[in-house]
């Protein structure tokens, strides 16, 4: 009997012990897993972040005028304009995804006029996603979205309208090759391009402003009637160039060109912008902006009513002011 007692007192013991061993590495293995799970989570966090290179400009800037008895003439103004350049670009093997952003706003006021006028006015976003064909050389589809954010006067007069938000507005969606040939230089070139002109404002399109269909009145008769959208298939060309030339000195410009195929292909759409940023100390800085636009559908109403055109459109933004670059 005493013997029956120590063998099961015995093996109750190995039983336990097994137990504990099994419990023990049960704790170890599922500990390893956890331990296992947050290092592939922040491999992946950290390898996903080296895909991605991000960059741009955000700026405000100002300037005031004022003038007491001033012999030599002129006139008290004050000027606030903002300005946002960024960029979000993805690379991956073989996979690019490139995003931009590019907006711009400014207002001025000057003594003899209490109303604000705008004097800058720009939306620009940019998608393109594209796979490698060769080095160097992508398989590309690009989306692109041009408008203003509130409406626009033929200054001095202020009661004309002629042009507001999404009128005009520009779609663009691109299918061709993206050549980039080094960090800083890239060429898209498309061979099939739809182009669409919306102008969402039925007072301009009806005068057939930015190259729509507007209203054909024939012995006092509307024959036919105005449209408030244009499409247009052609070419299209993108280059775009971003560095910094110097300390605290960068710079970017893009060009685009287009040519409908069916409307006088000679004639070019062209949009040609450049930003240079300079950065003075942490927070100040000051940005020269530039655009220059020629659009042979877009006429230039003159302040005496007048339309001409089409002509070379240019625009010239100097500012002094608070900025964050990054």
């Amino acid at each position: 009997m005493k013997k029956t007692t120590t063998l099961f007192i015995a093996f109750l013991l190995a039983i336990t012990s097994i137990t504990t061993v099994t419990a023990q590495d049960t704790k170890t293995d599922a500990q390893s897993l956890q331990d296992q799970k947050a290092d592939l989570k922040a491999a992946a966090a950290d390898t996903t972040k080296k895909h991605w290179k991000k960059g741009g400009i955000i700026a405000i800037s100002g300037q005031q005028v004022s003038l007491t008895n001033w012999a030599a003439g002129g006139q008290s103004a004050i000027s606030v304009g903002s300005l946002v350049n960024m960029f979000f670009n993805y690379h991956k093997r073989k996979i690019i995804w490139e995003n931009s952003i590019n907006l711009a706003y400014g207002v001025i006021k000057q003594s003899s006029n209490k109303n604000w006028l705008k004097n800058d006015d720009r939306i620009q976003l940019t998608t393109r996603v594209g796979r490698e064909a060769f080095k160097n050389a992508y398989y590309t589809m690009l989306g692109d979205f041009k408008s203003q954010f509130a409406p626009g006067y033929n200054y001095p007069n202020d009661s004309t309208k002629i042009s507001d938000f999404l009128a005009p507005a520009y779609f663009l969606l691109a299918a061709g090759m993206d050549f980039q040939i080094d960090t800083n230089l890239s060429f898209f070139v498309s061979p099939a391009t739809a182009r669409i002109t919306l102008v969402h404002n039925d007072t301009l399109a009806r005068q057939g402003a930015y190259g729509v269909q507007g209203d054909v009145v024939t012995n006092g008769v509307i024959t036919t009637h105005y449209r408030n959208n244009r499409e247009q298939i052609g070419g299209y060309v993108k280059m775009q160039y971003r560095r910094n030339v110097m300390q605290n000195v960068s710079l970017g410009t893009m060009v685009e060109l287009f040519s409908d195929y069916i409307h006088n292909p000679q004639n070019l759409y062209v949009n040609w912008t450049v930003l240079i940023a300079m950065k003075v100390n942490k927070y100040i800085s000051a940005t020269l902006n530039t655009q220059l636009i020629y659009d042979p559908a877009v006429k230039i109403l003159q302040s005496d009513g007048q339309s001409i055109g089409p002509r070379v459109q240019f625009k010239q933004v100097l500012g002094i002011g608070l900025a964050y670059k990054f």
